[in-house]
């Protein structure tokens, strides 16, 4: 593709780059409106900068990614309504036989559950539940944090569902799930392996002690119903259990003591020093009672009419006949059992329902169906299977993503208008053809390079259509190869620091924001791990590819 007139070259770049910044630094002080605010920018600009024709912009938007991205937040809303991450964070400590097995079952299930829900799900559900078992346990937090990110990018890569860009590359390639998951899977496997050895290896030292006996604080005491039960939001991407510091800090302003406090003490030791002299006298009383009327069956009420005593009655002081408490609340209490039972089939029921329309969306995703659709179908059956207004669930999904997806379709094929994408990989394309390992090796550290500047999702778009157009040229084979190699690189690139992927930016966050065990991971303290641990899997996992 020739390169545009100069001017929209520049302007186009101009646009590009007020993306780029606000999409990798959100909160830059000079415009701190975040990430979807800037995509939409980048947008607007590109058209009034005269890049794209407005025509043009709508149409660079790409439905079906969004359809399938809308479809797989909804599914993931019923299923934690339907308590399936509580039930994965059980797994992480039934029966954990000290720290290494249970860094290895954070991978493991880190590694699952995101190929499945999606890397950022995953993380967003499972953070708090990491730290707590972590602090439980009395174990560092940090290498299992960073057993959660890691795995979960590295496990999204086996399926299009697993993360953002996979979703693109789905779409665009054309690629069935079946294949797309056979392709990756082995590679995936290996590099999960490959990675909790790493940890293990870094932190065997840590992970060696022995724990100490439980030091229980104050603020430290969870319940088991807290420690397994999480409500989240994938729109907020936090726990709506937890308070960041300042909701915290005006919730403890806001209960205020009463000043007289030691007063108020005495007042309640002398409320129950009467209660317990008020029930002395009503004992004292009923032993005289119980004497005359022993030999009787019937008592006297206050007028002098015989009323026959029931059975299991009891007589108060004044010798009046009292219905017992099972007597009155027998009937109701029941009847209150029976709906409670009823309610919980009614509960197991829905769950088991709302699982096996999960499990039928992957089979019909295995079978080759539209991935969009099917999606979209799988959202829906659960909404009416749920027969509630749909709207609560509705409004946990992230529609400030789908509108930086939208943004960035316009921004990034704007981009591409300017014809410099096309410049570069020009000069790259003799260097990355994808039949010879050293060419496959540069190509690797192209995209591994790029997901870091740019983002692993404007890079799949910006380098996509180009390296598969060049090895289709060689083979169809060699074609689908290229495609899963750049799904594969561009995820596990996400590894490499703090600020390579939006998982590892959820770990961190969720895991400072943690209302009892809160934790700061470092950028260099995840750059130590990450760095090493990238290069190994990256390397390791293109020679399991296969097209």
């Amino acid at each position: 593709m020739a390169m545009a007139a100069t001017v929209k070259v520049v302007l186009g770049s101009f646009a590009f780059a007020v993306f780029w910044v606000l999409a990798v630094f959100p909160a830059v002080p000079f415009l701190p409106v975040g990430r979807t605010a800037g995509s939409l920018l980048g947008a607007m600009m590109m058209v009034l900068f005269r890049v794209l024709t407005p025509d043009q912009a709508y149409a660079a938007i790409d439905l079906p990614i969004l359809g399938l991205l809308f479809g797989t937040m909804v599914v993931s809303v019923y299923l934690e309504r339907a308590d399936m991450f509580k039930y994965l964070g059980k797994l992480l400590s039934w029966k954990s036989r000290g720290g290494k097995d249970l860094l290895c079952r954070v991978c493991v299930i880190s590694a699952i559950s995101s190929a499945l829900f999606t890397n950022d799900t995953c993380c967003v559900v499972l953070t708090e539940f990491v730290l707590k078992i972590a602090r439980q346990n009395n174990l560092p937090p940090q290498p299992f944090l960073l057993a959660l990110a890691s795995s979960a990018n590295i496990g999204s890569s086996a399926t299009p569902i697993g993360n953002p860009q996979n979703l693109v590359i789905a779409v665009q390639s054309k690629i069935s799930f079946g294949k797309f998951l056979t392709g990756i899977l082995p590679a995936m496997l290996v590099g999960i392996v490959v990675n909790t050895a790493i940890l293990l290896g870094m932190f065997w030292n840590l992970l060696s002690i022995e724990k100490d006996e439980e030091v229980v604080s104050v603020g430290e005491v969870v319940a088991e119903e807290d420690m397994n039960s999480h409500r989240f939001s994938p729109a907020t991407m936090s726990h709506l259990t937890s308070l960041n510091s300042q909701e915290w800090s005006s919730a403890l302003d806001g209960i205020v003591p009463s000043p007289p406090m030691h007063g108020g003490l005495v007042h309640v030791e002398t409320l129950r020093n009467r209660v317990i002299a008020s029930e002395s006298d009503m004992q004292a009383s009923n032993a005289a009672n119980a004497e005359s009327t022993r030999h009787s069956n019937a008592s006297w009420d206050g007028v002098g009419t015989p009323q026959r005593k029931e059975e299991g009655a009891t007589t108060n002081r004044y010798g009046r006949s009292v219905m017992s408490s099972s007597q009155i609340s027998g009937p109701n209490q029941s009847s209150d059992e029976k709906e409670g039972l009823i309610e919980r089939w009614k509960r197991l029921l829905w769950k088991t329902c709302v699982y096996l329309i999960t499990i039928g969306m992957l089979v019909a995703l295995l079978m080759g169906l539209n991935m969009s659709w099917t999606a979209i179908t799988a959202a829906l059956a659960l909404m009416v299977l749920d027969f509630k207004d749909a709207r609560p669930s509705l409004e946990k999904v992230s529609y400030s993503l789908l509108i930086f997806f939208c943004g960035m379709f316009i921004t990034v094929d704007g981009f591409n208008k300017t014809g410099i994408p096309s410049a570069l990989w020009d000069f790259m394309e003799p260097h990355a053809q994808i039949d010879r390992v050293s060419s496959v090796s540069v190509l690797a550290l192209v995209i591994l390079v790029l997901s870091n500047v740019a983002s692993n999702v404007p890079t799949v778009l910006l380098l996509g259509a180009r390296v598969a157009a060049s090895a289709a040229a060689i083979s169809p084979v060699e074609e689908t190869k290229a495609w899963l190699i750049l799904a594969w690189v561009s995820t596990v690139a996400g590894n490499l620091s703090l600020l390579g992927s939006a998982a590892n930016l959820i770990v961190c966050e969720q895991a400072r924001r943690a209302q009892f065990y809160g934790y700061t991971l470092s950028f260099w303290g995840h750059l130590r791990f990450g760095f090493p641990s990238t290069l190994i899997v990256t390397v390791v996992g293109l020679f399991l590819i296969r097209g």
